[in-house]
């Protein structure tokens, strides 16, 4: 009893090993596990619940009409709800996952209310794909299926394999084109290497694989200059930067033959 350490052992040691038997004891029994679980979930969920936490309405931000009824389709609709059974971070992949979203911010704001931020993808161009037209963004990426041609005038129009690929290019060639404006019907991606410049009237501008703006800058200054473009041609190939040709129309070409022919006979004579 003169010991420090035995004293000690009196005081702390024997009276917390009978609270460890008897707490032991009590935990044995199943239903006293039961029961402690019950309880603490009880306190839980009146925790949750309180109305300091709790999530009363949704609000979306950044969209159309129809973008947010496409959000709203992946968000929870039942409200209120505990902000504690909300996975933010799962709501926004789903919404983020949406062809029309570029990226999404999900946040549980004052006066519980869950807030969606989005920002859309812009559609950059159309796309002809084999089952119909397209509106990708500037990145190539798929936004939205488009009925009709005339329904987004505003956008180049991009046609075949690879073309959604190399948008990039093929937007840079529609603003380098921008003076034809009015007659441009499209760029033709040519076997994943190239582009055709189409325009109306069926004239078509052939364009190298290696800096085709360039080239098409070319053919505008020589068409500023002496009106190619307004001429009876068909193709005007710019492929071989050291020998640019031109296509004629038939009828066009049949003529110039007949002209040849009579120019030739006038020489002959």
């Amino acid at each position: 009893m003169l010991t420090p350490g035995f004293r000690r052992t009196l005081r702390v040691g024997v009276p917390l090993a009978l609270v460890t038997l008897l707490v032991g004891g009590w935990l044995a029994q199943e239903s006293n596990r039961l029961m402690l679980r019950e309880t603490a979930q009880h306190l839980r969920e009146q925790f949750e619940n309180r109305p300091e936490f709790m999530v009363a309405g949704l609000e979306i931000d950044g969209g159309d009409a129809d973008l947010e009824a496409e959000v709203r389709d992946v968000m929870p609709g039942d409200f209120p709800v505990s902000s504690f059974d909300l996975d933010l971070e799962a709501m926004r992949l789903a919404v983020s996952a949406l062809d029309r979203v570029e990226s999404a911010r999900v946040r549980v704001v004052p006066g519980g209310v869950l807030e969606v931020s989005v920002t859309p993808r812009v559609p950059a161009a159309v796309w002809r794909a084999r089952d119909g037209l397209r509106l990708i963004d500037a990145d190539g990426v798929f936004v939205a299926p488009l009925a009709a041609r005339a329904d987004r005038a505003d956008l180049p129009l991009v046609v075949g394999e690879g073309a959604r690929e190399a948008l990039g290019e093929a937007l840079a060639l529609t603003e380098a084109a921008a003076p034809l404006a009015a007659r441009v019907r499209g760029l033709v991606r040519m076997g994943e290497r190239r582009w055709d410049l189409v325009l109306d009237e069926g004239q078509r501008i052939l364009l190298p694989q290696e800096d085709p703006v360039r080239a098409l800058e070319r053919v505008l200054a020589i068409d500023g200059a002496q009106d190619l473009l307004g001429r009876d041609i068909a193709v005007v190939d710019m492929r071989n930067e050291a020998r640019p040709t031109i296509r004629l129309n038939p009828a066009a070409a049949a003529a110039f033959r007949s002209s040849a022919e009579v120019r030739a006979r006038q020489q002959a004579e």
